[in-house]
């Protein structure tokens, strides 16, 4: 049981990584001290970003939940 815990825990690891690397910056970092181009607003900077941060959130809930039951005495 513990074995197939632990390659779940690798297999969503892996995974959180691959989502938190697609996901996009926040901001655009310097460039935005010079505002942000006409036409360009919230929601058309948002728009599949919403997707991947729930993703996400459900990934390191999982992550976490692995990580304690696996750690827990009653595996062992």
């Amino acid at each position: 049981m513990k074995t197939a815990l632990t390659i779940a825990f690798i297999i969503l690891c892996i995974i959180l990584i691959v989502l938190v690397l697609c996901q996009e910056a926040k901001d655009n970092g310097l460039g935005t001290l010079a505002g942000s181009p006409a036409g360009e607003t919230y929601w058309s900077k948002n728009k599949g970003r919403d997707k991947k941060v729930v993703a996400t959130a459900i990934g390191v809930v999982f992550f976490l939940a692995l990580a304690l039951l696996i750690s827990s005495k009653w595996m062992n």
